[in-house]
Formats: C-alpha cells, structure tokens, sequence
C-alpha cells in the first residue's frame, strides 16, 4: 500500500533538491515514522526531534523557556522557536513543528484536548503557524495531526 501524500511529498522535496526535518512533541515521532516508511526518503528527509517534554524543547530546539512559562507548550510561538531550531539544527530548507494535547488527560477550559499546534518553516521566510482542533481517542488524534502537517505543506509545496 502507498502513501500517496507522502509519496508527492517526496517527489517535490527531490525534484526541487530541498531538504525537510521535524520537531515533534504530541505526535512523539509519527510524523517522521510516516515520512520515513517511503523508500528513498533519505534523499529529503534529514532527520528530526522528538521534544516531548519542555526541557527538551529549550535544550535541543532553542525554545525560550520564559515563553512556554507565558504561553505554555502549545501556542502558536512554542512550535514556531520549535521549526526555527530544528531547521537550524539540522540545515535543511523546510521544517514541520507541532505540539498538542493528544488526551485523554492534560486539557483545560483554554486548551482542551484535541488541541494542536504546527507551523512550517521555510529558510529565509517567516515561520507560519496555525492551530487546529480534533477530537476523538490519542491515537486518533496523533494521527489526524500527521495527515493534517503533510497537507498543509503539500499545499503549500504545490503553489511554488
């Protein structure tokens, strides 16, 4: 079986010679195991973090730790510090970051659960960032956040 998202994915990254890395922490290595189960995947795909915990994110991927004491993990300038640290980190020209509340624990009034975070980065752009909202079980909802990265940079990938 083919994935075919994640195939055109790939087709663009190597035809365009650009390079792709990740930052996960709700998703907890998803999104590169998705992207990583295409053969040839080595030729655009550098590598990525999974910084599940705050520490991790301020350690490896640079994320300022004042602003995930002000903003919390799952905001808008968490993932984008996230996409610019790993893009940094591992040199590659786009990079995918998200973080979320995948449950069934952990959500609030302000961020229940199902809410995700993502932004992509581009080398020499500002970073974008949405938000979104999903519902159903974690593993639901891990994977909804997943297919909703890779399309959105597909998206994105397709208007250049």
């Amino acid at each position: 079986m083919t994935d075919r998202s994640v195939v055109e994915l790939q087709e663009l990254f190597i035809s365009r010679g650009m390079t792709l890395s990740v930052a996960e922490s709700c998703t907890g290595g998803h999104l590169a195991a998705r992207l990583t189960r295409q053969s040839g995947c080595s030729q655009y795909f550098m590598g990525g973090v999974v910084a599940y915990s705050n520490a991790c994110k301020t350690t490896l991927l640079g994320v300022d730790s004042e602003l995930i004491v002000q903003k919390g993990a799952v905001s808008s300038e968490v993932v984008q510090q996230m996409a610019r640290g790993v893009r940094s980190a591992l040199a590659t020209d786009y990079s995918l970051a998200v973080s979320g509340i995948a449950g069934p624990e952990g959500g609030t009034s302000l961020k229940p659960v199902g809410t995700i975070w993502a932004a992509i980065g581009k080398k020499d752009e500002e970073v974008e960032a949405w938000t979104f909202q999903l519902t159903g079980f974690r593993e639901e909802i891990i994977n909804a956040s997943v297919e909703r990265l890779i399309e959105r940079l597909l998206q994105r990938l397709r208007l250049f």
